[in-house]
């Protein structure tokens, strides 16, 4: 596989200014509850600092992104909080190198994953299918949207974190849109529009990141066989076999490394210049005209898009869905199956607060909240003190 040129100036990406998200923008940058602003430090900025020192990102470090805690892992595989991290890396550079606003792209990079539970796509799953017996469901991006805005309390001013509008609009539309019909709640967000492109990035930043990551954080776990993914992802196999001709006395992980960081690289460049090129096909300059477009314009090329299906299709098959990993999913389901049932059936065993919400919310809901707040270490304690309790 040849890999495509990296070496354009950035300057040759950039986008119409008019496209990117300004701060001089007095509705995108408002705020549910009216601020002065700072002296030296921009919306945005403040934004991505709240988000830094919120409870809710601290907790992602306690969550699951493929392998949970007492799994085949190592100290060294990702985590929500570094997957995150790495999202932010991403997106911050393809925005910057687009003349977008990349402030705003790192903050909704870091705040995209806040709304998980724990136990990764296993315990939202589980949460999901309890919730649907009760007519409800669960969705991280809306939990998300709680988190900032109602479950966040560091303010005397304000509950949540009152940030500006790009970013909750930014936090539900990343990565899916929302009919107006099927959620009036959320008319505040342009649910007729399409995200801004920053926030359209962020979707594709996440696939850059975990498609590399969990590549490297499978083949350190041995669940994934370095040869199976040889045959099976020629995307990875072409990169290999490059890294292999130039550093033949490497081993086999430091040339998987190179083969990863070319994906990736791939990845990024790609994303940059199809969506340079679909705006520039759109003939859009302003983010009004993008934002009337039928589709997104944030995509990856054909030829690349394809690599990217064999390759998450791959990691479903051979990791998500491993049979290394089913002891840990169906761990993941009784726990948070059991513990709901238990909380719907009586509140009182939740602390007061969430209790309290429980008759002011309905149980099923307040009881998802406290479960989806959760690290996999914290809810593995309830479970464990109940089975101690009923021993």
């Amino acid at each position: 596989m040849d890999e495509p040129a990296t070496s354009s100036p950035a300057t040759s990406l950039r986008l119409p200014t008019g496209i990117a998200v300004s701060e001089d923008d007095p509705l995108l940058i408002s705020r549910s509850y009216p601020e002065a602003p700072h002296p030296y430090r921009t919306p945005f900025a403040r934004d991505c600092g709240r988000i830094l020192h919120a409870k809710a990102f601290r907790r992602l470090a306690g969550k699951t992104q493929v392998f949970t805690r007492s799994g085949a892992e190592s100290d060294h595989s990702r985590s929500r909080l570094t997957h995150t991290l790495e999202v932010a890396q991403v997106a911050r550079t393809t925005a910057a190198a687009l003349g977008l606003n990349a402030a705003l792209a790192e903050t909704l990079a870091l705040v995209h994953d806040i709304g998980h539970p724990p136990f990764g796509h296993a315990g939202e799953q589980a949460l999901d299918a309890a919730l649907r017996h009760h007519g409800l469901g669960f969705d991280h991006n809306l939990h998300a949207l709680r988190i900032v805005t109602t479950f966040e309390e560091r303010y005397a001013a304000f509950r949540g974190l009152n940030l500006t509008l790009a970013v909750r609009e930014g936090i539900i539309k990343h990565s899916r849109d929302y009919s107006p019909a099927a959620h009036p709640e959320l008319s505040e967000y342009f649910l007729d529009k399409r995200p801004t492109l920053e926030a359209q990035l962020i979707d594709l930043a996440d696939e850059i990141a975990y498609l590399t990551a969990d590549i490297e954080d499978g083949l350190a776990a041995g669940v994934l066989d370095l040869n199976l993914v040889l045959d099976e992802v020629p995307f990875f196999a072409g990169f290999y076999a490059e890294a292999r001709r130039e550093f033949p006395a490497a081993n086999p992980q430091l040339l998987s490394n190179e083969a990863l960081k070319q994906i990736l690289n791939t990845l990024a460049t790609d994303l940059m210049t199809e969506t340079a090129r679909q705006v520039s096909t759109l003939g859009a300059t302003t983010l009004s005209e993008l934002r009337a477009n039928q589709g997104r314009v944030a995509r990856f090329s054909e030829p690349i898009e394809a690599e990217r299906k064999k390759t998450k299709a791959f990691l479903y098959a051979n990791l998500y869905q491993s049979p290394a990993l089913e002891a840990e999913h169906a761990h993941a389901e009784q726990v948070v199956q059991t513990l709901f049932a238990e909380w719907v059936n009586d509140p009182g065993l939740m602390p007061a607060d969430h209790a309290a919400r429980a008759h002011a919310e309905g149980a099923p809901r307040a009881v998802a909240d406290y479960i989806a707040g959760m690290t996999d270490s914290y809810i593995q304690q309830a479970w464990e003190a109940r089975a101690a309790a009923s021993d």
